[in-house]
This record gives C-alpha cells, sequence and structure tokens, in this order.
C-alpha cells in the first residue's frame, strides 16, 4: 500500500488544528495538570513549544546537527511565555514553532539526516514528528483545559505510518496514535508502557 509522506503542511494543519481546540480552554482551566504529564497546561505547553522547536534547530544547518555540535550545553527550555498575558501568547508560539519546522522541513532534501533520541532521522522523519509531538501534547493538554480534540484522520494517518509502523491497520488513526504513544487502549490492546518509542529513521534504513 502506497504511503502518503509527510510534508512541512501537514505540521502546518496539526499547528491549526490544535491552535483552534486550545482556544476553547478557559483561563482558569490552565493551572490544571495536563492529562497523564505530570505538569500543570501552563508548562505542557512550554513543552511542547521547546520540543518542537528543537526539531527545527536540528534541520537547520544545510547538513542537519549531530551529537558533539553546539547544541551541547544549551537551555533545556529555552522558549518560554509571559503567562500574565494569558493563554494565546503560548497558544500562538504553537503556530510560530510549527512553521519553523515547516519551513526546515520544505528547505531541505530527502539526504539530509539530523539526530533524535530516537534515531536518525530525514526531514520526513521530522516533519512526522512535529505532527505527532503537537497532537499527541495538545491531547494531554485538551484533557486539562476540558475540551474536546478529535483531528482529521488525513492529518493523523501519514504521521502514524512514518513514525509507528508496527501500528496495527484498519482501526481509526487517531485512536491508533493515543495507542501508540501511550495514551490510550485499541481494540484489545493494552494500554502501551511509558517506555515506548517512535521509529525516527527512515523506513527503509
Amino acid at each position: 500500500m502506497t504511503r502518503t509522506p509527510v510534508t512541512g503542511e501537514h505540521v502546518l494543519e496539526a499547528a491549526a488544528v490544535s491552535v483552534a481546540a486550545l482556544r476553547k480552554g478557559d483561563r482558569e482551566a490552565w493551572s490544571n495538570q495536563a492529562g497523564p504529564m505530570e505538569m500543570s497546561c501552563w508548562d505542557a505547553l512550554e513543552h511542547l513549544h521547546n520540543g518542537v522547536f528543537s526539531y527545527a534547530l536540528r534541520l537547520s544547518g544545510p547538513e542537519g546537527w549531530m551529537p558533539g555540535g553546539p547544541l551541547i550545553g544549551w537551555d533545556p527550555l529555552p522558549i518560554r511565555f509571559d503567562r500574565e498575558e494569558g493563554p494565546e501568547t503560548g497558544i500562538q508560539v504553537v503556530s510560530m514553532m510549527s512553521g519553523m519546522v515547516a519551513a526546515a522541513v520544505d528547505a531541505r532534501g530527502p539526504e539530509v539526516r539530523a539526530w533524535h533520541v530516537w534515531g536518525v532521522a530525514d526531514p520526513e522523519g521530522f516533519a512526522a514528528m512535529g505532527v505527532v509531538e503537537t497532537l499527541a501534547h495538545v491531547f494531554d493538554l485538551t484533557q486539562g483545559l476540558g475540551v474536546d480534540f478529535d483531528p482529521p484522520a488525513d492529518l493523523v494517518a501519514p504521521a502514524l505510518a512514518r513514525l509507528f509502523p508496527e501500528a496495527p491497520t484498519g482501526a481509526d488513526p487517531w485512536r491508533t496514535l493515543l495507542w501508540a504513544t501511550g495514551r490510550g487502549d485499541l481494540d484489545g490492546r493494552a494500554r502501551r508502557a511509558p517506555d515506548w518509542t517512535w521509529h525516527a529513521a527512515p523506513l527503509d534504513e
């Protein structure tokens, strides 16, 4: 079966559906715990910003980034926002970080590789990571905020197939992605252990 490649457009779409969902939450709810994450929604949002930002940074050089480069010793949470201004300030950063990933992905050729703890990835891999990181953590956030989040199947499915080739097919892609990231059960399958990983390297490597 032909697999749909993940592109910068998917990253931008993930940000768009996420921003729309997050804007439904009340300001008072942002102090709640973000689903299974042992942190508040405020902290979880900054965690998301910095995770996605790191993907853009790793791809930004023409040859990608590998261990031993300039990221050693950097602040693990360099992206912060003024919480006194309210959640909208942080919500806007979701679009900014995703825009950076999309631009980096689309600017790099398929031969470029950059390091991730779960494997050396190509630009498509980082696009898929941007989608999954965003959707999974926005699910966590919406659990804390008490709002619904159901991203479209045609957005979820390509990233799911790229990062989780072992995932069962035939079920709803969003429910399958939640299972793959340890956030739900699937058709009698037990919830995955917290040490789950994704397949960052190109699928043919």
